[in-house]
Order: C-alpha cells, then sequence, then structure tokens
C-alpha cells in the first residue's frame, strides 16, 4: 500500500507525474466512496482545499475534529485508523507528532496522506513547486532555479527542500542559530539530489534567487515562543530590501496564515512579485493530483 507522509516516499519521476495529474481533468476515482480527513489541528486551506480536491474527484470528504476521536485517548491510532480504513478509500491525517501517521501507515488497508505533522508537510511542498512550475513556465523549467527560505528551520522547510530537490532546483535555507533543521533533515533533503546552502544570513541565502519563502516564526505548538522567537528571527523579515536582492522576475512566496509585520511585510505579501494567493488555489489542485496518484498506484 503507498501512502503520503513525505515528500520523498515518492521518486522525482512520481512528483511529476502528481504535478501533471493536478492539471489535468479530474478523474472521478473517488466516486461513491468516502476519505476521512482527520483533524488535530485546525486549518482553513488544508480543511477546504482537501475537501474540494475529494469533491472534484466525485467522492464525499468527511472531516473529524479532535474531540470525535482523541488519538491515543479514547482510542489508539492503530484501532482509529482500521476502523476508518473499514468506510473510506483513503484517510488523510493533520497531527502534531509525525509518528502518528507513521503508525497510521503500518496498520491502514487503505492510503494514509500527511495533511501536515510537526515533521512534514509534503501536499504543501507540492502546492509550492506546482506554482513555480507555473510562474517559470512548466517543470522542466525548475531545473537548475533556485529557491531560499528565510526563517524556522520547519515542516514546510524540510518538505520543501525535499521538493526542491527531486525538480532539480538549488534550496537555500536561512535560518537565526538555534532554528535551523537537524542533520538528519539536512541530510534527507541532500539525499533527494537537493544542492543544499544553510546560512544564518537571509541576504546571502536571497541573493539571484528565483524565488523567496518564509512562514510564521512560531507555528502551531510553539505561541509560548512567540516572545522569544521575535527577538531571535531579528532581521529574517522579508521585506522590500530583500526582494531586491532576488532575479528580476523573482517571486515570493508564504504558505499561509501570515503574521503580517513579523516574517513578513505588507507590502511584500501584497506586492506584484506575491505569488500566495495562486499559491493557496494550488493546495486544492496538487492534493487532487496527489490523491489521484494514490488511488492508481495502491
Amino acid at each position: 500500500m503507498r501512502h503520503l507522509l513525505e515528500v520523498d516516499d515518492l521518486s522525482p519521476s512520481e512528483v511529476r507525474a502528481i504535478l501533471d495529474l493536478s492539471r489535468a481533468p479530474a478523474p472521478a476515482v473517488l466516486a461513491g466512496r468516502g476519505m476521512a480527513l482527520l483533524f488535530e489541528k485546525p486549518s482553513v486551506r488544508t480543511r477546504n482545499s482537501m475537501e474540494m480536491a475529494v469533491v472534484q474527484l466525485g467522492g464525499h470528504p468527511l472531516t473529524i475534529r479532535p474531540d470525535e476521536v482523541g488519538l491515543d485517548v479514547r482510542e489508539t491510532v492503530e484501532d482509529v485508523t482500521r476502523t476508518l480504513g473499514a468506510y473510506h478509500a483513503m484517510i488523510g491525517a493533520r497531527v502534531f507528532e509525525h509518528s502518528k501517521v507513521e503508525r497510521m501507515a503500518v496498520c491502514s488497508a487503505v492510503p494514509v496522506v500527511n495533511m501536515l505533522s510537526d515533521d512534514a508537510h509534503p501536499l504543501q511542498a507540492l502546492a509550492d513547486v506546482l506554482t513555480m512550475a507555473d510562474e517559470f513556465g512548466g517543470v522542466d523549467e525548475l531545473a537548475d532555479r533556485t529557491i531560499a527560505f528565510v526563517g524556522d528551520g520547519n515542516n514546510v522547510a524540510r518538505s520543501l527542500g525535499i521538493a526542491a530537490g527531486m525538480c532539480g532546483m538549488r534550496f537555500r535555507l536561512a535560518t537565526p542559530p538555534g532554528y535551523g533543521l537537524s542533520e538528519p533533515d539536512l541530510a534527507r533533503i541532500v539525499a533527494a539530489g537537493t544542492d543544499l546552502v544553510v546560512t544564518d544570513d537571509p541576504a546571502e541565502a536571497v541573493a539571484g534567487a528565483d524565488a523567496v519563502y518564509t512562514d510564521v516564526w512560531a507555528s502551531m505548538g510553539h505561541e509560548d515562543e512567540a516572545d522569544t522567537r521575535r527577538r531571535a528571527f531579528d532581521g529574517f523579515t522579508v521585506d522590500d530590501e530583500l526582494m531586491a536582492r532576488l532575479a528580476p522576475e523573482g517571486i515570493f512566496l508564504h504558505c499561509l496564515p501570515a503574521h503580517r509585520g513579523e516574517e513578513v511585510t505588507d507590502a511584500v505579501l501584497e506586492g506584484s512579485r506575491s505569488r500566495v494567493w495562486p499559491q493557496a488555489e494550488n493546495r486544492m489542485h496538487a492534493a487532487r493530483g496527489a490523491l489521484v496518484w494514490l488511488m492508481e498506484h495502491r
């Protein structure tokens, strides 16, 4: 059974196939069937993009709130997974601990999709490379382009670095000391074929890049660190001065929600080089492509 827990569960050719399916007419591969969408963390984009992707494939999405299940509280992860697999063609899970989606994959009789965990955000990464492919003339045109991630070394950065390498891109990661990715995470990005540069200087990372990407400094679950992180990330705001260091056609990306005035200024987020709204829409298209591919390769 194939699952999508992180981008490198796929090969580069499979990533390309999913991106192609994201732009193809939607087949009714879920006609008369359901997909369970299990949330420990709320999300506007994830819920709406996933529900609409399932509908476009002819299926019925069923969103399940955390209080309705209580993974490892009311029932074990394994018992919930087996139960949902008895009703649905697929299971999506947006969780805190990545180990939960791994445990689901081990026992599931249907494909499991990681809709976000503390370690990975594969559907976001697929939407990101789809957005850049749209911008720069196709997937083939991503080869040898450079994307710079400025901010927290989090799940988004990790999955983006892997996806970038699978599309032949260079990846530059700029984080404050103590907020970078772990050595195993960096090794996993390099293993995906990524030309990786790690720095603590945003200006160095962004210079000549084709895209700059950022995310909130205090992700869900780190709210109690917000003040400490604001001090640590001083100088990491993507503003007009940093944008001026991009290549002439360079664009700005953000997975949203944005904390305006912290990791990005209003001027950049709303500026002519921002592609955050097509990027948000592409969450739905990338999810649809991934679901089609998984149903075809169970």
